[in-house]
C-alpha cells in the first residue's frame, strides 16, 4: 500500500454550523469529492478526518476505509503507536476535524478515561465511546469561545455587581463564595477550598429551576440593553455586553447566560493561535473556523446552550474546578526542528501522548521538507495550491480542502505553486 494517499472525508451537519458555501467544512468536503452537493440552506459544521466509525475517512481512489487500509498494512501506523494505545493497527489514536461555527456550541466537558468507561457502560446511547477526549483548537480565522473557569476574583466580582446572576443561586451559596474564596491561593488547602466553593456555586446554577433562570435572564437582558458596557461594574465592558446579547439571540433566556458568560473565560484567537482543553475542563466554541484535534472519542457532557441531553449530575461531579486567567489557556506554538527548507513550520504539542499538530506554510516556488515521523499523520490543506510528495518520489496536487494520509516514517516535501500553501498535520509518535 502507498505510504501517501489522498482521503475523502465526511461532513457533519449540525445546527450550529455555517450555512452553505460560507462554511469551510462544505468547501473542503466538495474539494475532495466533486459529487458532494452543497445545499445553500444547510449548516455544515464538522469535517471528520480519521478512522472514527461514526464518519470514517476513505482513500479517494479506492473508496476503501482508512481503518481497513491500516488493518491490512500495520506498518502505516507503526508498531510502537499501535502497542502504546492498545488499538491494534487499524485505528488512529486521534480524531482530526475542521469546524465552521456560526452559533454557539453547547457548554460542555469531556470525561477522562476512567469516567468514560463507566459512562459508556451505563449509557452507551449518550456516551458512545469508552475513551477520554482532551482536545486542541487552532484558529483558521477570528475565533471566539469559552475555555475553563475564570479566576475566582472575577466570578466574585460578577456576584457582587450583577444582581440577576446572584439571584439564580441561594443567597447563602453566593455569600459563602464571596466571603470564602481566596483571590490568590498559595497553598493546597486554599486551592481545595476555592474548588469546593466553585463547585457549590456551579451546582446551584445548574440545578436552579427553569422559572428562576428565565426570570433572571429576562431582567439581565433588559438591563444589558439599557446599560451596555457598564452592566457589570468594573468587570463588564462593551465586548461582554455584546457577547451576552448575541448569545441570548441564539438561545433566548438560556442557563448558558449564567454558567457561561459569568463563570467561564471568554477567549478570542486570531489565525494560528490555539487553546488546549484537557479532560473535565468546561468550554464552548462561539464563532469562527478552527482546526480541532482530539483523542479518538465522541463523548460530550453538556451544560447549556443546547436542546440536547444535559447530564447535570455527572457534569457537576466530574469537573476539575480549576481556575486560571484566559491567557494561561492559550498554547504557544514552537519551531519544529525536524524540518528544512523555505517557509515556516510550527509545532502545537499539547501535554498528552495521543496527538500533536504541525503547521506548514510555503510560498510560491518554496519547498519545505518534513522528516519522517515515527507514527501516522493526517494532513489537511487550508490555503493555496501546491504539491505534497514523498522525498525523492512522486508528488500529488494539493489545494485547499484536500486531505492526505501519511504513513509512519515517510519523509514529505511540500512545494508552493500558487499563493501560500498552508497545511495542518495531526500526528502521533511514541
Amino acid at each position: 500500500m502507498a505510504v501517501l494517499f489522498q482521503l475523502q472525508c465526511g461532513a457533519q451537519k449540525y445546527d450550529w454550523g455555517k450555512i452553505g458555501e460560507s462554511s469551510s467544512v462544505a468547501q473542503f468536503a466538495y474539494a475532495s469529492d466533486p459529487t458532494f452537493v452543497i445545499d445553500g440552506k444547510t449548516p455544515y459544521a464538522e469535517l471528520w478526518m480519521g478512522t472514527h466509525p461514526s464518519v470514517p475517512s476513505k482513500a479517494l481512489d479506492s473508496q476503501v476505509t482508512l481503518h481497513d487500509i491500516l488493518d491490512r498494512d500495520p506498518s502505516l501506523v507503526g508498531s510502537a503507536v499501535a502497542t502504546k494505545f492498545d488499538s491494534g493497527s487499524a485505528d488512529l489514536p486521534f480524531l482530526f476535524k475542521v469546524l465552521s461555527i456560526q452559533k454557539v456550541l453547547s457548554i460542555q466537558a469531556h470525561p477522562d478515561k476512567s469516567l468514560a468507561k463507566i459512562l459508556h457502560a451505563n449509557d452507551p446511547k449518550n456516551y458512545p465511546d469508552d475513551n477520554h477526549k482532551p482536545e486542541m483548537a487552532i484558529a483558521l480565522n477570528n475565533f471566539e469561545g469559552f475555555c475553563g473557569f475564570r479566576p475566582v476574583k472575577e466570578i466574585k466580582g460578577f456576584l457582587q455587581n450583577v444582581p440577576e446572576f446572584r439571584s439564580v443561586v441561594p443567597e447563602e451559596v453566593a455569600k459563602a463564595f464571596i466571603d470564602g474564596v481566596c483571590d490568590q491561593p498559595k497553598t493546597e488547602q486554599e486551592e481545595a477550598a476555592n474548588k469546593s466553593y466553585l463547585q457549590k456555586l456551579f451546582e446551584s446554577i445548574m440545578t436552579a429551576s427553569d422559572s428562576t433562570i428565565k426570570s433572571a435572564a429576562e431582567k439581565l437582558v433588559a438591563r444589558v440593553q439599557k446599560e451596555t458596557g457598564s452592566f457589570a461594574g468594573s468587570y463588564g465592558d462593551h465586548a461582554l455586553a455584546d457577547l451576552l446579547l448575541r448569545l441570548n439571540a441564539q438561545f433566548p433566556l438560556d442557563i448558558g447566560l449564567f454558567c457561561g458568560v459569568f463563570l467561564l473565560n471568554y477567549v478570542t484567537l486570531t489565525a494560528g493561535q490555539a487553546i488546549f482543553l484537557k479532560a473535565k475542563d468546561p468550554h464552548a466554541y462561539i464563532s469562527g473556523d478552527i482546526i480541532e484535534c482530539m483523542a479518538a472519542s465522541d463523548n460530550v457532557v453538556r451544560a447549556g446552550f443546547t436542546p440536547k441531553f444535559k447530564d447535570v449530575k455527572n457534569l457537576v461531579e466530574m469537573l476539575t474546578y480549576e481556575c486560571a486567567p484566559v491567557e494561561e489557556q492559550k498554547m504557544k506554538p514552537a519551531s519544529f526542528e525536524r524540518s528544512s527548507g523555505d517557509g515556516s513550520v510550527y509545532l502545537y504539542d499539547p501535554p498528552i501522548p495521543e496527538f500533536a499538530v504541525i503547521r506548514t506554510e510555503v510560498g510560491e516556488g518554496q519547498k519545505q521538507t518534513i522528516q519522517g515521523l515515527e507514527g501516522p499523520s493526517v494532513v489537511v490543506v487550508t490555503e493555496g495550491k501546491g504539491t505534497i510528495g514523498i522525498k525523492g518520489g512522486n508528488s500529488i496536487p494539493a489545494e485547499a480542502g484536500f486531505v492526505f494520509f501519511v504513513g509512519a516514517g515517510t519523509e514529505i516535501e511540500y512545494v508552493g505553486v500558487q499563493d501560500k500553501l498552508v497545511t495542518y498535520g495531526a500526528f502521533c509518535e511514541v
